[in-house]
């Protein structure tokens, strides 16, 4: 199968040696996306913005690699300790309302770079456009 690859040029990817985006086969993963643009970290303090601006920042990434808002299967929020819970899963639930893609949610120790309330991890699966003989 070929290997499909994105990165988004923020820098962190090549210097860390990972893209922003696999695709395999059907399945494309999005690695845990911050909402910040440039290296630059927005909505400083909003976990309901920065949760919003994440997952349209992943959704962009698997995008790139023919996967749409209704091919995803599973996400993952990872918060920063003593973030907004509630106001990211709400950001979620704006987002993914109707496609419901298993979720886990975890508050983890901190992220890079700091200002970071949340990162959106996200897979899916492209469905096979011939149809089935």
């Amino acid at each position: 199968m070929n290997r499909l690859t994105w990165r988004d040029g923020g820098g962190f990817e090549e210097a860390a040696a990972y893209s922003r985006a696999v695709r395999i086969g059907s399945h494309v993963a999005v690695s845990g996306t911050a909402p910040t643009d440039d290296g630059v970290v927005l909505h400083l303090g909003d976990a309901y913005a920065q949760t919003s601006t994440a997952i349209a920042k992943a959704l962009a990434a698997a995008a790139e690699l023919g996967a749409r808002r209704d091919d995803v299967i599973r996400t993952r929020l990872l918060l920063a300790v003593g973030s907004d819970w509630e106001a990211a899963v709400r950001a979620h639930r704006e987002a993914f309302a109707g496609i419901d893609p298993a979720n886990t949610s975890y508050y983890v120790a901190g992220f890079i770079p700091d200002g970071v309330l949340v990162e959106v991890e996200l897979d899916a699966i492209v469905p096979d456009l011939e149809p089935p003989r």
